[in-house]
C-alpha cells in the first residue's frame, strides 16, 4: 500500500501520554490491584480486558460474564507492578466526547460480505489482511445462544464467522495475553470506544502492544450489556435466544429478528452496567477508523476514517460507497454525552 505507515501509531496515541515505566500514585494503601478494584472495578469498569492482557503473572482473569475481571489470589500473587492501573482506561477517567478529529466520512457496503450493516468491518479487515497490513484481528464471535467469545482471528474465514453485533461484553483485550511468541505479527483490534481507549493505553504503556497493534477500529456504541443480564431480559420478553438470528438498535428501539419483536431501548436501562453509564464516547474518537449504522442508508455503514494513511485501504476495498449524514452521527454523539454524566 503506497505511503502506508503503521496505523496504530496514528490518532489517539498522544492522548494522556505518561512517562513509560512510571507507576501512578495509589489512592489507597495496599497493592495496585486492590486500588483498581476499589476505584474502577467496583464503580465503573468498562470490561475491556486490558488488565487481563497486561498482568505479568496472568492472575487477572475473566471469572464471570456478569461482572468485571478479577484476580482471585491477588493478596498473595499480585507483584504490585502497577501495569493493571497503567493500562486501565477508567483510571483517572476523563470521558472522551464528540466526533474527534477525522480525515473522511462516507457510507460503505461490502460487495462480498454480508453483515450487520453491509459487512463494512469484515471488508476492511479482510482487505487489510490481503494488503498485508495486518495478519490477524481481535474480534468477538458468538455461539448458537449468542454467548460472546473474544478471539484472535487469523483468517478471512474466521472474520466472517465473527461478523455481526452481539450487544454483550466479551472482554476482548483479554485475548492479547496470548500474543507472546507470535513473532512480528501485526494485529488489528475491533471494539467499542472503551476498548479503543484501553488499546491506546496498552500501546503507550507496554512496548509489545505498541509494536504489534497495527490497526484499531471502533464500533459506534451507546451501551453494552452483561450476557446473563441480556439473556434474562429477553427471556422475560418471551424471546428464546436460541431462535434469534439478529439483534439491532435503530431509532430508539431494540429489534430482535426473525420474530421482529421490538421494544424501546429505554426498557434496557435496568441492565445497563455502571461502566456504560459514565461513557460519553459514541464513535471511539481515539481509533483509526470508526464504523456504525447511524447516518447511512439501510444496508450501509458510516465509516469515519481518522488516520489519513488508511484512506487508500478504504477506497480500494471491494465495496460500494455513498454519502453519510454526519449531522445524524453528531446528534447521537451529543445525546450520549448528555445522558451519561460522570458523577
Amino acid at each position: 500500500m503506497r505511503g502506508w505507515k503503521r496505523c496504530g501509531m496514528g490518532r489517539g496515541m498522544g492522548r494522556g501520554r505518561g512517562k513509560k515505566g512510571k507507576k501512578p500514585p495509589k489512592e489507597f494503601p495496599g497493592k495496585y490491584f486492590e486500588n483498581l478494584k476499589k476505584i474502577v472495578m467496583d464503580r465503573y469498569c468498562s470490561n475491556c480486558g486490558a488488565c487481563v492482557a497486561a498482568c505479568p503473572v496472568k492472575g487477572i482473569s475473566i471469572v464471570s460474564y456478569s461482572s468485571p475481571p478479577y484476580f482471585p489470589g491477588w493478596e498473595s500473587d499480585c507483584t504490585d507492578c502497577g501495569f493493571c492501573v497503567r493500562v486501565c482506561p477508567r483510571w483517572n477517567y476523563q470521558p472522551n466526547k464528540g466526533l474527534g478529529e477525522y480525515f473522511k466520512i462516507l457510507a460503505m457496503k461490502s460487495k462480498r460480505f454480508t453483515g450487520q450493516d453491509g459487512g463494512a468491518v469484515t471488508e476492511i479487515l479482510a482487505h487489510a489482511m490481503e494488503k498485508n497490513i495486518i495478519d490477524s484481528a481481535v474480534i468477538v464471535r458468538r455461539d448458537e445462544n449468542w454467548k460472546p467469545e473474544a478471539i484472535i482471528a487469523n483468517s478471512i474465514e474466521e472474520l466472517v464467522e465473527g461478523a455481526g453485533t452481539k450487544y454483550s461484553h466479551a472482554f476482548p483485550l483479554s485475548v492479547l495475553k496470548s500474543i507472546k511468541g507470535r513473532g512480528n505479527e501485526k494485529i488489528a483490534v475491533v471494539g467499542t470506544p472503551c476498548v479503543v481507549s484501553a488499546t491506546r493505553k496498552l500501546q503507550r504503556e507496554m512496548g509489545k502492544f505498541s509494536r504489534k497493534i497495527a490497526l484499531v477500529i471502533s464500533l459506534f456504541c451507546m451501551e453494552n450489556f452483561y450476557y446473563p443480564d441480556l439473556l434474562e431480559f429477553l427471556r422475560k420478553k418471551g424471546i428464546d435466544i436460541s431462535s434469534v438470528e439478529k439483534m439491532d438498535i435503530k431509532k430508539g428501539k431494540f429489534y430482535v429478528y426473525p420474530s421482529e419483536v421490538s421494544f424501546p431501548v429505554k426498557d434496557l436501562d435496568e441492565i445497563v452496567p455502571s461502566g456504560c453509564k459514565v461513557c460519553q464516547d459514541f464513535t471511539g474518537i481515539e481509533s483509526d477508523i470508526s464504523v456504525g449504522s447511524v447516518g447511512s442508508p439501510d444496508g450501509y455503514s458510516t465509516v469515519i476514517v481518522r488516520n489519513k494513511n488508511l484512506f487508500e485501504l478504504i477506497e480500494t476495498a471491494e465495496a460500494e460507497f455513498g454519502d453519510a449524514n454526519i449531522k445524524a452521527v453528531e446528534k447521537l454523539a451529543e445525546f450520549k454525552a448528555k445522558i451519561h454524566p460522570l458523577s
